[in-house]
């Protein structure tokens, strides 16, 4: 701890980076090396089940490292065009596994080419009061006009909530993530690198953990219609092993050991509902991942990667930013 105090910031992070990364080469050789134990023929089907899992969140926690990498190389400039991209991509999985018309065009141009880009200008420019309402005032309010003058009232309702919903998760949740690099907290200026970092760890480490219990225990699914994997009791593993994640990692972030628990907690929570939430929206659309050809090939979309920190990041942005202002 001593040590790492001397250091810049630059060195402190990239302190991080070289421990993040040795860590999860050595998790990934583990692996490999597991997967190549012999199985009972009777058990090939579960225990490829398990793999399979357990390999899906380990990529998604790969993604995080190597996406909070590039965003700190590429400075806060870099990194808010970054996640433009990454909530262009993942709002045009969503959009074109959905049923749309010819005249729901209007709205989407006007999501893809004005909302998307304006939101992330609000971000680097640091307007985050216009920032926090754009897409879920403005927005809302902008797409189904653009949509009634195209004469096509035809599930409109349907059409436009579908629109509505895919902005405010690819683009409005995920710009929250490059907005924490930019968030000016009392004593801790320059330093938001290290709050992605804490929501990229602690929710990944939520993350696997349930699946981890699940596929340990039996437990009954919330909802069995939707995720057979899903209980209450995988999903309270999860957090609090998120929160002893948290309360391991305060000493980057600004709050105290207790604070970073709690802080920890609410957002891998929130991550690990979103997750099944997007899986509720997977099973109306009748596919098993996002992505053109994920029915085809099986390959997982990239909003399947980001879904959790869609609705992790912008619940932990507001709750920092909010505390750290009532505290002054």
């Amino acid at each position: 701890m001593r040590w790492l105090k001397t250091l810049s910031t630059s060195e402190q992070v990239a302190a991080l980076f070289v421990v993040l990364f040795g860590m999860l080469i050595l998790v990934s050789i583990g692996s490999v090396l597991w997967s190549l134990r012999e199985r009972p023929e009777h058990d090939q089907d579960e225990w490829q089940q398990r793999r399979a899992k357990f390999r899906h969140e380990l990529n998604m926690v790969w993604v995080g490292a190597c996406l909070f990498w590039a965003a700190w190389v590429s400075g806060p400039v870099g990194a808010t065009l970054l996640f433009g991209v990454f909530s262009f991509l993942a709002f045009r999985e969503f959009i074109t596994l959905l049923h749309t018309r010819r005249a729901d065009h209007r709205g989407l141009i006007l999501a893809f080419f004005v909302i998307l880009p304006l939101q992330y200008v609000l971000v680097g420019t640091r307007h985050f009061d216009l920032f926090s309402v754009l897409i879920p005032v403005y927005g809302f309010l902008a797409i189904p006009v653009a949509s009634a003058l195209a004469d096509d009232p035809a599930r409109f309702l349907e059409r436009n909530a579908k629109i509505q919903w895919g902005i405010m998760v690819c683009v409005y949740g995920l710009s929250h993530a490059p907005a924490l690099l930019l968030l000016d907290i009392p004593k801790y200026e320059g330093r938001g690198a290290f709050l992605l970092f804490f929501l990229v760890a602690v929710v990944a480490c939520g993350q696997i953990a349930q699946q981890v219990a699940t596929g340990k225990m039996r437990a009954r699914p919330v909802a069995r219609h939707i995720s057979r994997s899903f209980s209450m009791r995988g999903w309270w593993i999860g957090v609090f092993t998120a929160a002893l994640a948290g309360a391991l990692l305060y000493w980057i972030t600004p709050f105290k050991a207790g604070q970073a628990a709690v802080a920890a907690l609410v957002a891998a929570g929130c991550g690990s509902f979103g997750a099944f939430v997007m899986q509720a929206l997977k099973r109306d659309a009748g596919i098993n991942a996002w992505g053109n050809r994920s029915g085809i090939t099986g390959a997982v979309g990239l909003l399947d990667r980001i879904a959790v920190m869609c609705f992790a990041a912008p619940v932990f942005f507001h709750s920092v930013r909010w505390y750290f202002r009532t505290m002054n």
